[in-house]
């Protein structure tokens, strides 16, 4: 049994601190919003934090899942972060999907401080997070990635550690990238469907079992169909995590014309009201 800090509880931190509890480690919970810590102890109990570092204190893992690049630099580096309370030898996971920059600059101040620290961003939105079935990328050293592994198991179907510090943040922004074509091409694909009337029903059969299958086809295919777009990873955070991308292709020379062009068109949805609404919106600039 670790004892775990865990740094918000969000749609995707609330579900991934639950299955750490139900794997039997002691976890001290700390949101920016108290409502939400004491909702959490309520349901799964554990102890609620007044700051990162009281959180941190003590702690042999902290792991935090918050919104960007600030918020994360906030519960750890700032005057009540973690990294000022946690013990030598403790390892830092970070959920959250932010820049590689501040990824690297985090590991920089672990080691300083003789810490762990692992990038480690998820993929498989709020339905991977509740049943314990995310895809983890993980940048760090092999050292940090071995102390993370065995907590981070309690709510991942796949653990890959790709690289140095960064890596798991540049990993996701491929993942980011991929998704974003993949959502576009799904939207026309169901706008030329009821344009040349065909039946959606049918021609998801006769499709999604050959080479255009994807998960966002075999997930998403009948919920765009019916105008739902209620399941978890809002345009605003789409956006935010394209953003990363396009930023770092610019210093990396990468040409990401589709990925730019799909930014756009998530910001064309934000106009007409889908800021909250899942990435699957994107249908709406075509069936208004």
């Amino acid at each position: 049994m670790a004892r775990i800090a865990f740094l918000g509880l969000g749609v995707m931190g609330a579900p991934m601190a639950r299955h750490l509890a139900s794997a039997g480690h002691a976890l001290t919970v700390y949101n920016r919003s108290p409502a939400k810590v004491e909702a959490w102890i309520q349901s799964y109990g554990g102890t609620g934090a007044a700051s990162a570092a009281d959180a941190a204190a003590e702690a042999d893992a902290v792991i935090a899942c918050v919104g960007a690049d600030a918020d994360v630099e906030a519960v750890t580096l700032g005057p009540d972060g973690a990294f000022s309370a946690m013990r030598p030898g403790a390892v830092f996971i970070d959920h959250t999907t932010v820049s590689a920059r501040i990824a690297r600059q985090l590991a920089e101040e672990a080691e300083r401080r003789d810490l762990h620290s692992v990038d480690a961003p998820v993929s498989g939105g709020q339905a991977g997070a509740e049943n314990g079935k995310l895809s983890i990328m993980c940048g760090g050293t092999d050292a940090a990635i071995a102390a993370a592994t065995p907590l981070m198991q309690a709510y991942a179907a796949r653990i890959v550690h790709v690289g140095p510090a960064g890596s798991g943040q540049l990993t996701k922004m491929v993942n980011q990238i991929c998704i974003a074509g993949i959502v576009q091409g799904l939207a026309e694909a169901i706008h030329f469907t009821h344009r040349a009337g065909l039946d959606p029903g049918k021609v998801f059969e006769a499709v999604s079992g050959g080479a255009a299958q994807s998960w966002q086809m075999v997930n998403r295919w009948a919920t765009m169909d019916k105008g739902e777009f209620d399941f978890g990873f809002a345009v605003d955070w789409m956006r935010k995590d394209l953003g990363l991308a396009l930023e770092e292709a610019r210093a990396n020379g990468s040409r990401l014309a589709l990925t730019a062009l799909v930014d756009q068109f998530y910001a064309d949805v934000q106009a007409i009201g889908g800021a909250r609404q899942d990435t699957s919106s994107l249908v709406r600039r075509l069936e208004p």
